[in-house]
């Protein structure tokens, strides 16, 4: 619940006010005087200040400057009487949220209080420059009808309405996030904040700090409280991208928020609490690097209440047509480019690659395509997909030593056939000779190389 600080020298004030916040569901503390106000918002959480302007020792303006500078974050709202409407005005150009006239009406209180604390929420909103919901991301864009992406999405809509943690297991630019932003937008949580993080992005040191937050002081350059992605989407949904690149020290911390809900900033001592769902993903196998000390495997069983595993794209490529008329349709009409169709020899090229980059490299070959296609069809000389020969093929998936020398070999013996049938000028008697081959052995290898040398 939204905690407030009031700060009145009458204690009259102080207990009608905490009276009226506490009936309304919020939490309050008070303080008597400036200077107690400014000790509790340096060693606690609040989201609202309530201060009286006029106040011995301790004015409401310093007490106003003191929050800017020790946590920017927190919004202010002075009370006034009417006699200094003048002041409340200059409270406002230094920051403050709103001012309040005595007497005041308590609908007019409640009125400003929300509106301010809803001010708060959408600036630390804007913060984190929210892509995810500014572009829409979701569920209408997942394009599948593979039994695999059936089973896929069934998993989805299933576990959306609650609140378990869900681990999302794939290759990279298999649409992980997006799965993960449709979970967000058909759960009860649509309506809150949806906050990602990449933690491969994010150097180790500092990503703990964009989780939990710090208070100011807490490490070199940090002059103001922070507050992290799980205290800003409090009451939403948190996305952890590659989590299996998390730091083990981290781990262990992310591992207890995930048993209580409870955390402290960098540097802090107050206990956080927050209401967030967690949603997780990784390219890696957790459970082997489990096996391998290099993850934990208490927080791996936390994250994977439920698994849901995202098929590459080279086991569904009933799918890749659909996806590539999605993508034209869609750069077509970004870059402002007239209306293009796929060419079946280009459906065909594309169903024989294997796609290792998935749906990502094949929304990047299609972008490529459209900028070089200059007429109505995309074509296979548009695609600049190359497949492998089966030596490569085979050596990709895992080869040892004898084979890697064994295809070297190959290749260096091709080279040099081809090299010496351009110093005979294409004559083979003569290049046999060269090579210390006889005839037939070079037409061998000739037709073993796919060398069709004619000058």
């Amino acid at each position: 619940m939204p905690s407030i600080l009031v700060v009145d020298d009458k204690d009259s004030i102080r207990k009608m006010l905490s009276e009226t916040l506490v009936a309304e569901g919020h939490e309050v503390e008070v303080a008597k005087n400036g200077h107690t106000a400014v000790e509790k918002v340096r060693n606690g959480r609040f989201d609202l200040v309530l201060t009286d302007l006029k106040m011995p020792e301790m004015d409401g303006l310093e007490v106003l400057a003191s929050i800017r500078e020790t946590n920017p974050e927190t919004a202010v709202i002075v009370m006034t009487a009417y006699g200094t409407i003048e002041d409340a005005v200059k409270a406002m150009k230094s920051g403050a949220y709103d001012f309040l006239t005595k007497p005041f009406d308590p609908d007019r209180l409640s009125m400003l209080i929300n509106r301010a604390l809803e001010n708060r929420r959408l600036l630390a909103e804007n913060e984190l420059l929210r892509e995810e919901l500014a572009n829409k991301l979701g569920y209408n864009q997942i394009i599948g009808s593979a039994p695999s992406m059936k089973a896929t999405e069934a998993l989805v809509k299933k576990v959306a309405g609650s609140d378990t943690t869900v681990l999302f297991e794939g290759e990279s630019g298999t649409g992980k996030e997006l799965f993960a932003a449709a979970i967000h937008h058909l759960s009860p949580r649509q309506d809150k904040s949806y906050v990602t993080i990449n933690c491969a992005a994010i150097p180790r040191e500092l990503l703990e700090n964009e989780l939990f937050g710090s208070e100011a002081g807490a490490f070199t350059s940090s002059n103001a409280r922070k507050m992290g992605k799980f205290e800003i989407a409090n009451g939403g949904t948190v996305f952890l991208d590659e989590v299996g690149d998390m730091d083990m020290a981290l781990q262990a911390k992310l591992l207890r928020f995930l048993q209580q809900r409870t955390f402290e900033r960098l540097g802090g001592t107050k206990t956080i609490t927050v209401n967030v769902r967690v949603i997780a993903a990784t390219n890696v196998d957790l459970k082997a690097a489990c096996d391998n000390k290099e993850f934990r495997e208490d927080l791996y069983y936390r994250l994977s209440v439920f698994p849901i595993r995202i098929p590459p794209l080279r086991e569904r490529r009933e799918d890749i047509a659909k996806l590539a008329d999605y993508f034209i349709d869609k750069y077509c009409t970004e870059l402002k480019k007239p209306t293009k169709k796929i060419t079946q020899d280009a459906i065909k090229l594309m169903d024989r690659y294997n796609w290792p980059g998935n749906v990502r490299e094949l929304e990047n070959t299609i972008e490529r395509a459209i900028i070089l296609c200059e007429g109505k069809y995309i074509t296979p000389d548009h695609l600049a997909i190359r497949i492998p020969s089966n030596e490569e093929i085979r050596l990709r998936e895992g080869a040892g030593l004898k084979e890697v020398g064994q295809h070297a070999q190959s290749m260096a013996e091709k080279a040099m056939i081809l090299r010496v049938l351009e110093q005979t000028r294409g004559n083979k008697r003569k290049a046999a000779e060269i090579l210390k081959i006889d005839y037939t052995t070079l037409f061998e290898k000739m037709k073993k190389f796919g060398i069709d040398y004619h000058r």
